[in-house]
């Protein structure tokens, strides 16, 4: 738990929680709707634009890193601005949001995900919804989850420990943007966004089948990266820091 000097978005939030919790859902559920309507109608632009993927997801990369840091700035001081079901989990095993709060907020970040997918497509001219995306289900994309997940969560705990919440903005905007260009699976690290792409067969879209691989990677990916903050930043044994995760999930 943070200090009282020193408090988190999250912490914020939790002082908040019980009159501010529409405002809470709110926020997750309008800033996952943005998110996803960007991921994917800047995927539907480039494609437009361009026949060469490379320039396609260049603009979808641009778009994202751009989306990410309006809305992080927005709505952090309202929610803590995950938009992620593995960040929220991550602050409630960190015991800055409560068990409530968690299980409301969660099923607000997948609603607005699916329906920016679908205000995506209304925007292009696209029917609603299309249960065609990619098949993206190799290894490679599974080990590209665990690391693209891991890394995210090390960036947005890793500002925190430092004294830098303020730079999450930028440094979570940045993160995935090199994630888009370094890893096989174009970075989800978010089974949100995960579950809301699966409803389209546009550029940025992931067929159901997939799933496995992208929450299998996400799920490792999320407890190697508790495990190896209580380690590097909380200064824990690793013993200690697995003790800890698993304590804090009871």
């Amino acid at each position: 738990m943070a200090e009282d000097g020193n408090k988190t978005i999250a912490d914020i939030a939790v002082e908040k929680a019980d009159p501010d919790i529409p405002r809470i859902l709110a926020a997750e559920f309008v800033g996952t709707m943005f998110l996803v309507a960007t991921i994917i109608g800047s995927g539907m632009m480039g494609d437009n634009l361009s026949t060469d993927d490379g320039v396609a997801l260049l603009g979808n990369t641009l778009a994202t890193w751009g989306i990410l840091f309006v809305l992080i700035t927005v709505f952090g001081p309202v929610s803590g601005a995950h938009f992620n079901p593995v960040v929220t989990v991550v602050f409630f095993l960190r015991q800055e949001i409560r068990i409530l709060q968690t299980l409301v907020m969660i099923p607000a970040q997948v609603l607005g995900g699916i329906l920016g997918a679908i205000a995506a497509h209304g925007m292009f001219n696209v029917v609603a919804v299309e249960f065609e995306g990619k098949d993206r289900n190799t290894h490679g994309e599974f080990f590209s989850e665990i690391v693209a997940t891991v890394g995210l969560l090390v960036t947005i705990l890793g500002c925190i420990h430092g004294g830098e919440k303020d730079k999450i903005p930028m440094a979570v905007g940045l993160f995935i943007t090199a994630g888009y260009w370094f890893t096989l699976s174009t970075s989800f690290a978010n089974p949100a966004v995960t579950i809301a792409r699966s409803f389209t067969g546009t550029f940025a879209g992931i067929s159901t089948e997939s799933f496995g691989a992208y929450f299998g990677g996400q799920a490792v990916g999320t407890v190697l990266a508790i495990v190896f903050c209580q380690w590097i930043f909380a200064k824990k044994t690793f013993a200690k820091a697995v003790m800890t995760l698993v304590r804090n999930g009871e």
